[in-house]
């Protein structure tokens, strides 16, 4: 199959689904959890990681497919984890200028983005073998799902273990984001200090993804009670011919 027609086979629907639900990389594929269950006691840990895992994938499965062709394949994961590691480091460098409290906070978790298997994973299973845009689709998508996640995990994280949501996130957005702050719980909750720790990220993790598994067994059961009513619904008129004697 030609570049031309795989990408008109392309299916951008299944991709962005893949990606944000039937694939994640964090619920489906339980990938990237050392960050994961790290760093998100707090939206902007989990918001920070997150933008720099999505661009990191974005960015390298775009670079894995524009090379794709003139990269053998003994040297074709060497040559993947060498982009990956680049993109890290701008992505460091960038944190830095901009972000550098942050980027303190999220300490040795930003480099280790390159061992990520979700981002060499995407680059081997389809950026390599797909042309630019859905390759990019691709990587936005699965990027956009493990942060979406992480910010569930940090909200939940944050809500239960102090009480309030979006603290400190002038980290990220600068100093008018100082005001975001929102007391959900209230001055005197005691708050859980079990939520901060990292047993409390793997229950937070553990009912999602379980929460995610009921919601999936719902739709299959729906979808297969409804081709049941299908099949029966009504009936069927049967036509006899002859005379009857």
């Amino acid at each position: 199959m030609s570049d031309e027609s795989q990408q008109n086979a392309i299916d951008y629907q299944d991709i962005c689904q893949k990606g944000l639900w039937g694939n994640n990389p964090a619920l489906v594929q339980v990938l990237g959890l050392c960050p994961l269950l790290a760093v998100s006691a707090s939206v902007v840990n989990a918001l920070g990681l997150g933008i720099a895992t999505l661009v990191v994938l974005t960015a390298s499965n775009i670079t894995v497919s524009v090379i794709r062709h003139h990269v053998s394949d003994a040297i074709r994961l060497p040559a993947f984890v060498m982009i990956i590691a680049s993109l890290v480091s701008c992505i460091e460098l960038l944190m830095k200028a901009y972000t550098y409290e942050l980027y303190q906070i999220l300490g040795i978790f930003i480099p280790l983005i390159v061992t990520n298997c979700a981002v060499l994973g995407r680059a081997e299973a389809f950026a390599s073998k797909n042309k630019i845009i859905p390759a990019a689709v691709d990587g936005f998508m699965m990027g956009l799902g493990f942060t979406l996640v992480l910010i569930c995990v940090g909200a939940i994280r944050e809500i239960l273990g102090t009480g309030s949501l979006f603290n400190n996130m002038q980290l990220l957005f600068g100093n008018a984001a100082s005001y975001w702050t929102l007391n959900i719980l209230g001055d005197n909750y005691p708050g859980v200090i079990l939520a901060l720790l990292p047993p409390g990220a793997f229950i937070v993790v553990g009912f999602l993804m379980a929460g995610k598994n009921y919601i999936d067994q719902r739709i299959k059961a729906h979808a297969a009670a409804n081709t049941t009513t299908a099949i029966v619904k009504g009936s069927k008129r049967v036509r006899t011919t002859g005379h009857i004697v």
